[in-house]
């Protein structure tokens, strides 16, 4: 069952990571934090990868943390330790359990590859944080917004608070937590948590485009320029120019060696034409 939880799919290069628990609008429970921190590390090192897009299956892409299910969990775990054993849903235990698990946005926002969430439905809680680790966020018209940390009593995780300082900045990242509003599609636009809204029913065409787009970049510039501005939300200008310095010439010393790979290839092709033989063949 655990399989289904995270489904993929290939596009070309584009892989789409579908998080399928519809019934609770993909709420996260255990199985499926685990699968998706489990799916995402595949594909960040998947050479065949050049882009992932996540989503959600059915009218929502993540409702956050499934708080009922999550519960029951920590009671059956409590209820297995044995007498004089040390409790397993001791704070320290579940503080590990909850990092583990926010691996899932570190893996959206470090991997060498641009990510996409593409946000079809409810976005709330730790979904809105697994949305801002990604690179872009497009959400479909019904799509609708909300931290939802705050007025349960919990004051957030995934990553959200950083992320979302760095991408709306420190007066509005305290709007979003700590008033909460629900926002629709056109007010998250407006307050700038998605870079762009479309009709429902064209969405993951959309989508696709950029997808494919992303894709076609060369692997290795796309990978150096994320790396390079992830890098400089937190160090220094001159820094900054080290990096890129180093970056720009790596990244173009594959340019030019694949270059050459074609050109080689090309000139094998035509070789093969012109004369009807494969170079080294009897």
């Amino acid at each position: 069952m655990s399989n289904d939880l995270v489904k993929r799919r290939m596009d070309g290069e584009v892989c789409f990571l579908t998080l399928n628990r519809p019934d609770v609008l993909n709420a996260l429970d255990t199985h499926l934090m685990r699968e998706l921190v489990k799916a995402l590390t595949a594909v960040a090192y998947d050479d065949h990868v050049r882009c992932v897009v996540l989503t959600g299956a059915g009218k929502g892409f993540c409702a956050g943390g499934d708080v009922r299910a999550i519960g029951q969990a920590a009671k059956e775990r409590v209820s297995e330790v044995g007498p004089g054993q040390r409790p397993l849903a001791s704070l320290e235990r579940r503080v590990q359990w909850v990092r583990r698990s926010a691996e899932a946005s570190r893996l959206l926002h470090e991997m060498p590859k641009p990510t996409i969430a593409m946000i079809n439905g409810a976005c709330a809680g730790a979904g809105l944080s697994l949305a801002a680790a990604c690179d872009f966020r497009h959400a479909g018209r019904r799509a609708v917004f909300r931290a939802a940390f705050t007025p349960g009593g919990v004051s957030g995780d995934y990553g959200g608070s950083w992320l979302w300082t760095h991408i709306l900045g420190t007066a509005k990242a305290r709007q979003l937590f700590l008033i909460d509003a629900k926002r629709n599609a056109k007010e998250a636009l407006e307050f700038g948590l998605v870079d762009a809204v479309h009709d429902d029913d064209s969405l993951e065409a959309e989508v696709t485009e950029l997808a494919q787009k992303l894709a076609g970049l060369p692997g290795k510039a796309a990978a150096y320029a994320k790396a390079n501005l992830n890098a400089a939300m937190t160090e220094k200008f001159s820094d900054s120019l080290d990096r890129e310095s180093l970056a720009m010439m790596l990244s173009r010393e594959v340019m030019v060696r694949e270059a050459k790979a074609r050109k080689a290839e090309q000139a094998a092709e035509e070789e093969v034409k012109r004369t009807g033989t494969a170079h080294g063949s009897i």
